[in-house]
């Protein structure tokens, strides 16, 4: 009972929709699925595979959630929305980490053991992002939305993009991202890089026009160019 009132209240605290734990315990799909899951797990662990893989199948059908019984899930776990949300059966997922709908904790291919990846604590997965592979999520990351991380991420980090890219935040531990909640504001390194390149073509135009002031008698124009050659000729 005590993980269920820790769980209601990260939903209330995360999500400003929220107007009760009734109404999160009742009618949030997120802690029906996760209330499923942690049934299917006992059967999971006790060798009963069979009724486990029933009972997440029935929460999968109820909820549009798909979570194995073999993963591993922390407390106050927060699920936003949840359709589409699949986590694989080696995954696991530490404390205080929120995902939204669409994600996606899979493997790459058909591998025997670990083959999902490991999210650390405090980590925000935005809607759509795609997480493939046996790594790890450091803790108090953060994945945008759409992404697709195909490697592991360092702690205190966002990463953008597909395939997705690192960003670090100074290196320093950064706020509680399940509180914050912001999938907008995480910057996009390709963006920073377009940005760096326009900034040094419009330095090299400006020298290039510089030369041509100080030089006049070096820079020819296309059409003299061309009747210069044809004189030649």
């Amino acid at each position: 009972m005590s993980r269920l009132g820790e769980m209601l209240g990260a939903y209330q605290k995360r999500d400003p929709a929220a107007r009760s734990k009734l109404e999160i315990f009742l009618l949030y799909p997120g802690v029906n699925a996760t209330i499923h899951y942690r049934i299917a797990h006992w059967f999971y662990r006790h060798n009963f595979k069979f009724i486990a893989r029933a009972i997440s199948q029935w929460a999968r059908f109820l909820t549009g959630i798909e979570i194995h019984p073999g993963a591993t899930i922390g407390r106050r776990f927060v699920i936003d929305h949840g359709m589409g949300i699949v986590i694989g059966e080696t995954a696991e997922i530490g404390d205080d980490c929120l995902i939204y709908h669409g994600v996606t904790l899979g493997g790459t291919g058909k591998e025997k053991g670990k083959r999902h990846p490991t999210l650390g604590n405090n980590v925000l997965v935005g809607n759509g992002a795609r997480i493939l592979g046996p790594f790890k999520v450091g803790d108090n990351s953060r994945i945008a939305s759409g992404s697709v991380v195909l490697s592991e991420i360092p702690p205190n980090s966002t990463a953008v993009g597909v395939p997705a890219r690192v960003v670090k935040i100074n290196g320093q531990a950064v706020e509680n991202y399940t509180e914050c909640v912001d999938q907008i504001n995480t910057g996009d390194p390709v963006e920073d890089e377009i940005e760096l390149l326009t900034a040094r073509i419009a330095e090299l135009e400006e020298e290039l026009c510089a030369c041509r002031r100080r030089h006049p008698d070096h820079i020819h124009a296309p059409e003299e160019t061309a009747l210069t050659e044809e004189k030649e000729k």
